[in-house]
C-alpha cells in the first residue's frame, strides 16, 4: 500500500486517509521502515474502511446535485460568521476559562479551525452551514487548545467537560463535515 511518510518528534505512529484517498502517515524518527510498513499492513482494514466512507460522503454530496459556492455567497456566509462566531468564542471562552487573541474568518480547504500558539484563533466561514452544535464544537475545540495545544487525554478531557457529548460532533464531521 503506498502512502506518504512524514516523519517527525512523535512518539507514536499515525494514519491518515486524506479526501483525496491518498494516504500520509506520520511516524517518530527512529521508527524504521519496516515497523511502520508493519503498522500500515496491520491497519489495512481501517483504511479501506476510510476510504470507503470518504468515498461515500463524496458520491451523497455529488448526488445532492449541489453547485459551488458563488464568491458572492461566500462572501455573505463569511459576513455572518463575522457576527456569530465571536459571540460564541466570548460565551465558550468563559466556561472554558481561557482568553484569546484575534479571530479570523477565512474560507479554508482542509479546516473548520486552528489555533495558533498566540492565541488567534481561525474558522472557515463554512461553518455557518454545519448545524450549530457542530459551529460550537469546533468553537470549544479551538479554545481548549488554549489550554493544549495538542490532542491528548488531556485535551479531550478540556472539550469533554463544555462538551459532554463532543464525540457526536467528531463522528459528524468525520461522516459529514468534507471541506470540499
Amino acid at each position: 500500500m503506498e502512502f506518504k511518510l512524514i516523519r517527525t518528534n512523535r512518539k507514536t505512529v499515525a494514519i491518515q486517509v486524506n479526501p483525496d484517498l491518498s494516504i500520509t502517515v506520520r511516524a517518530p524518527r527512529y521508527a524504521s521502515k519496516r515497523e511502520i510498513d508493519r503498522i500500515v499492513e496491520k491497519n489495512e482494514a481501517w483504511i479501506h474502511k476510510h476510504i470507503e466512507i470518504i468515498e461515500k460522503n463524496k458520491a451523497d454530496y455529488e448526488a445532492l446535485n449541489v453547485e459551488k459556492l458563488t464568491s458572492e455567497e461566500i462572501k455573505t456566509l463569511a459576513e455572518q460568521a463575522l457576527k456569530l462566531i465571536p459571540q460564541r468564542v466570548e460565551y465558550f471562552a468563559r466556561q472554558v476559562g481561557v482568553d484569546y487573541g484575534r479571530i479570523t474568518i477565512r474560507n479554508q480547504k482542509t479546516r473548520w479551525g486552528s489555533c495558533s500558539s498566540k492565541g488567534n484563533l481561525n474558522f472557515n466561514c463554512l461553518l455557518m452551514l454545519a448545524p450549530a452544535e457542530i459551529l460550537d464544537y469546533v468553537v470549544v475545540h479551538e479554545l481548549c487548545h488554549r489550554k493544549e495545544m495538542n490532542h491528548s487525554k488531556a485535551f479531550w478531557a478540556e472539550v469533554e467537560k463544555v462538551l459532554p457529548d463532543y464525540r457526536e460532533s467528531v463522528k459528524w464531521l468525520k461522516e459529514k463535515g468534507i471541506v470540499r
